[in-house]
């Protein structure tokens, strides 16, 4: 619903993942809209951050669904000792969900994913799992973890890292990010899974196993954008995320704090998102 002279107005869709998981799908739709983007965020950051993302791209006439993740938010859940998820469950349960709610809102519509960080690459992921889901990824600030993917400076400290943050989940119950200064309160099982990724450059989660397959055959129109003061996603960890997805017709644009106004860096860009939003609509 778009109010008079105004931006349209966000909604909250309830929903309920197949093992009772509950959150909000948070839905922008404007009464143009020409497709669906559904949007993850990055780790241990809240759906509603990306509000001004999604007003952005709503008005240049994409609907956006905005995808919470487990154990942050609107969702029922928080990590501890006695409740741990990984990828399997954010992959397959989750988003699926959403991916349900939203060809139930908008059916006629070309469907897009995409996300930030984290929430690009397990989009990438979900795009091997379920061909159907999306026709097109858009991702901003994002690359695979792989610590042979970043410059020389980052390599030499990055596999110890890798090692530390599941190691340091594992005996905390949950990785305490907001302590440490990375993520946010993360499930054992997801540090695993991602840590994983980032020591063999490698997609695969526990359940599920190795996830490349699928993303190899993934024929989807792809867009991405990097920012040139963001270290965690550098061109280099973008490149080795587009080596998994070989059929992927990709489109990257670096942008810089000129084109943004504000620093370019991997969470700045959130506050004054119309670049990004020009660089996905155009």
């Amino acid at each position: 619903m778009t109010p008079a002279g105004g931006d349209a107005a966000p909604a909250a869709i309830p929903l309920q993942a197949g093992d009772g998981h509950r959150f909000e799908l948070i839905a922008i739709i404007p009464a143009d809209a020409r497709r669906s983007l559904l949007w993850l965020p990055a780790l241990g950051v809240a759906a509603r951050h990306y509000l001004p993302l999604a007003q952005a791209l709503a008005r240049r006439g994409t609907a956006v669904f905005l995808h919470e993740w487990r154990g942050h938010g609107s969702s029922s859940l928080r990590a501890g000792r006695d409740c741990d998820w990984g990828y399997r469950e954010l992959l397959q349960l989750d988003l699926a969900a959403s991916e349900a709610a939203v060809a139930a809102a908008l059916p006629a519509l070309p469907r897009v994913a995409g996300g930030h960080s984290l929430g690009g690459q397990l989009a990438a992921c979900r795009a091997g799992l379920a061909p159907d889901a999306c026709g097109e990824l858009w991702l901003a600030g994002c690359g695979a973890p792989y610590w042979r993917a970043f410059p020389a400076r980052e390599r030499l400290w990055l596999p110890l890292a890798y090692r530390v943050l599941p190691w340091l989940a594992d005996r905390a119950g949950s990785l305490p990010g907001r302590r440490i200064g990375f993520g946010g309160n993360e499930a054992r099982g997801v540090m695993r899974d991602w840590a994983g990724t980032a020591l063999s450059g490698r997609y695969a989660a526990a359940g599920l196993g190795d996830l490349e397959p699928g993303m190899a055959a993934a024929r989807v129109q792809l867009r991405a954008v990097l920012f040139d003061r963001d270290w965690l996603a550098p061109a280099s960890s973008l490149r080795h995320l587009l080596s998994r997805l070989p059929q992927a017709k990709a489109e990257v644009a670096t942008l810089d704090t000129a084109a943004l106004g504000v620093p370019a860096d991997h969470f700045q860009w959130m506050k004054s998102p119309g670049a990004v939003a020009d660089f996905f609509d155009r």
